[in-house]
């Protein structure tokens, strides 16, 4: 038991235990640094009254600890009666072997509300290819270092002590593939633009998603055959249309309908930030049944760190818009439940770049 105080002191994160009374029952020297209360001023206190968080969870968390399961919550404003919130990610997980207590993580996310604005601009850009530089060279190294160790010590520890490591190596992957995310905007290399027939490009993305991701999900095509060339990056198109799929495959758990529709829009014109207009006339629409999304988050959707998802990252939108952007594209979303229609405004090919076999 030593040794398990020893790796409870040792957490890198806010931790909190508690008992099947809400009540605190431990916390580590990093809970009471981050709430800035001592062990004596938290231990004995009711959870809810202590950890301010902004989100209605007694209930979610009352069904986690009966059920015995884990409750993620991303993106809450978390603080105490003696400090100002932050924004967090909150992770509740029962602990093994015993019939009520759960341990609370508390993850600060600081760099991610720094990042705010309403287009993923050069200025977005750059912040997130910072955050990548920084986080790749002073996280992902040490991160390697306790994951090796937690693992290490978990070899000669009790199953109680051992949950302790599990979760250690576990929430160390998870900070790991949310850098390696992060490190995409970094190296993305430029956007190699040339003539290309968006079907080609869409019936490709299609097929790999109704065999993989999405093949609980009805596929329905509206395509425009006559929509001339644009002018975009092959490979980086189909990523972006991969990802659009992928989201809407996932927000449908059980079997549901993408439409995938494109046509001709001529009057659609985007201001840039230089202040010149382009014009983007070639339009593709993925229509998807689910739930939509928050609303409290919809009109952020493309910034770096906003997720729809418990779980999720809040990336892979931002790195869509960016190449989209990048390319001379724009993106657009409309979404209430039972509809989220995300729009991709492309522009048209010059004639001059146009072969006789296009």
């Amino acid at each position: 038991m030593i040794l398990g105080a020893a790796l409870w002191a040792s957490l890198p994160v806010p931790s909190l235990m508690i008992n099947g009374d809400d009540l605190i029952t431990m916390s580590n020297p990093a809970a009471e640094s981050f709430l800035n209360m001592s062990a004596k001023a938290l231990e004995g206190q009711r959870f809810w009254d202590k950890v301010m968080i902004d989100a209605a969870l007694e209930g979610p968390f009352t069904r986690a600890r009966r059920n015995r399961t884990s409750l993620f919550v991303n993106d809450v404003d978390v603080g105490s009666g003696e400090r100002p919130p932050l924004l967090c990610n909150v992770q509740f997980a029962p602990l093994q072997g015993s019939e009520d207590q759960m341990i609370v993580m508390i993850s600060p996310r600081e760099i991610a509300s720094r990042v705010s604005h309403n287009n993923y601009s050069g200025k977005a850009a750059k912040s997130a290819i910072g955050m990548a530089e920084m986080l790749a060279h002073e996280i992902k190294n040490p991160l390697a270092g306790i994951t090796g160790a937690a693992q290490l010590l978990s070899m000669g520890l009790s199953p109680e002590d051992q949950e302790m490591t599990d979760l250690i190596v576990a929430e160390s992957r998870r900070i790991v593939k949310l850098l390696e995310q992060v490190e995409q905007f970094g190296n993305l290399r430029p956007p190699k633009l040339a003539p290309l027939n968006i079907h080609d490009v869409l019936d490709r993305a299609r097929q790999s998603a109704a065999v993989g991701f999405g093949a609980h999900m009805l596929f329905v095509e509206e395509y425009d055959p006559s929509l001339p060339p644009t002018l975009a990056d092959a490979d980086q198109l189909l990523q972006v249309f991969l990802n659009l799929l992928k989201n809407a495959s996932e927000a449908s758990k059980d079997a549901g309908t993408i439409r995938l529709r494109t046509f001709y829009d001529t009057s659609l014109r985007v201001r840039r930030s230089d202040g010149t207009q382009a014009r983007l006339p070639l339009q593709v629409e993925i229509i998807d049944d689910g739930p939509g999304l928050p609303p409290e988050i919809a009109d952020d959707i493309f910034e770096p760190f906003v997720s729809g998802k418990e779980n999720g990252t809040g990336l892979g939108l931002a790195l869509v818009s960016k190449l989209l952007v990048d390319a001379g594209g724009w993106i657009s979303v409309d979404s209430v439940p039972g509809r989220t229609l995300f729009r991709i405004s492309l522009p048209i090919a010059p004639k001059e770049l146009l072969t006789g076999d296009e």
